[in-house]
């Protein structure tokens, strides 16, 4: 008998290049890592996290030490990582 992986499957919208990518988390997963996982794969390098923030459920994720689990996110709960400050429009 194999061990099963115990993970959450989440969505995470990627405003910088306007897509969604999927992540299988574990549930101890923090927020910042979640945010950064999610962004090398949408931009493909390593991004710089404090320019990011993490929007769950409407609200702003202001503690990304926080776990998956802590939030209570089930099973293709939608995240979304944005960037930390407005651009200006041109």
């Amino acid at each position: 008998m194999t061990a099963v992986e115990t993970g959450i499957n989440v969505r995470v919208w990627v405003t910088d290049v306007w897509d969604t990518v999927e992540l299988w988390l574990p549930p101890d997963c923090t927020v910042a890592e979640l945010k950064r996982q999610a962004l090398i794969k949408a931009t493909g390098r390593e991004p710089r996290a404090d320019q990011y923030q993490v929007k769950f459920r409407g609200g702003l994720v202001v503690d990304e030490g926080q776990t998956l689990a802590d939030l209570g996110a089930k099973p293709g709960a939608p995240f979304i990582v944005l960037p930390a400050r407005r651009r200006p429009v041109s």
